[in-house]
């Protein structure tokens, strides 16, 4: 005899009850990107709802996010003067440090992630501080200065620090900097399956980093590589990472899956620029159903095995789920 599974979906108050997989505002952290200057909330032509803010600006939003129930967000910075070693991210009134102490003096019940990294930072667009013979990020010299931007960070305020710049030995080198200063409790969140992806063009446009010369490729992951994403991530765990990330989201849950299937640690996704862009137009030019479409692809990271989202979707969900 065959099994009877539309019982179960025949009524909307049964479908609820049996539901597997939910969607709640406590999944998501929130990008918000800040500069200096005040007054300042430039909306970014290819990411329709998303803004560049001054410190004040940043300021209001958290209070639009608390009312929708979202309190984590993590920090992007934009300078007014970039060199090649990214030298504001190591400023302690640089822009992320002066945007993380206002933040928290103003919501101190909001938690605060920051994006360590040096992109935004550097006049060339890359990660780190440049190998000029191989014509790529030297990964020892830029783990010296991770550790010093990590510190700035912590003495700043953050709720926990997420290095993104896909260093070998990035973990281990920013946990025994911040245990040294006294920071033993503060997490890291590791971008550490993160893919040298073309999903995150829009971003570069907020971000305002695009490298000037070459790609990425020799420091973020190659798409096609299933087992090595897995060991990244597994590496970042043993060097003592708190979450784990996968970035993108939408074209490697397989991964994500695999990682939650090896770890017992939180997983984390971050839904990407392209990704959010993708989804905004085809809604804006009504060949979707935006919404359904926005809450389904969250639905898809639940089930894949994500613990957190980040997602420029966040305060449309929060939204949605007010409503439903």
């Amino acid at each position: 005899m065959f099994q009877r599974f539309r019982r179960t979906r025949l009524n909307k108050q049964l479908r609820s009850l049996v539901r597997e997989t939910h969607v709640s505002t406590d999944d998501f952290i929130y990008p918000l990107f800040v500069r200096s200057g005040e007054n300042i909330k430039t909306e970014v032509a290819s990411m329709p709802g998303v803004f560049q803010m001054s410190i004040d600006e940043a300021i209001k939003e958290c209070e639009v996010l608390k009312g929708l129930g979202l309190y984590s967000i993590i920090l992007f910075g934009i300078p007014d003067v970039k060199d090649s070693i990214g030298s504001d991210a190591l400023c302690e009134h640089g822009i992320i440090a002066s945007a993380v102490r206002a933040i928290k003096k103003a919501h101190p019940d909001m938690f605060v992630v920051t994006d360590l990294c040096f992109c935004e930072y550097t006049d060339h667009g890359h990660c780190g501080i440049i190998d000029e013979e191989h014509e790529t990020v030297d990964n020892d010299a830029t783990l010296e200065i991770s550790g010093q931007q990590a510190i700035v960070h912590a003495k700043a305020g953050a709720d926990m620090i997420a290095p993104s710049g896909m260093m070998d030995g990035i973990i281990e080198t920013i946990r025994a900097s911040l245990d040294k200063a006294g920071f033993e409790n503060l997490p890291i969140m590791a971008y550490s399956t993160k893919f040298a992806s073309g999903y995150y063009g829009p971003f570069r446009d907020v971000a305002e980093s695009t490298p000037s010369f070459g790609d990425r490729a020799s420091y973020q992951m190659d798409p096609a590589n299933r087992r090595e994403a897995i060991a990244e991530s597994i590496s970042d765990e043993a060097q003592g990472a708190d979450i784990l990330m996968v970035k993108p989201a939408l074209a490697y849950l397989d991964i994500v899956r695999e990682i939650k299937d090896s770890t017992t640690l939180p997983m984390a996704v971050y839904n990407v620029s392209g990704e959010y862009a993708m989804i905004k137009f085809a809604g804006m030019n009504d060949l979707i159903d935006y919404d359904r479409v926005v809450m389904e692809t969250m639905i898809g990271f639940k089930r894949a095995g994500a613990d957190i989202i980040i997602s420029y979707h966040a305060k449309e969900v929060a939204q949605m789920l007010q409503r439903s």
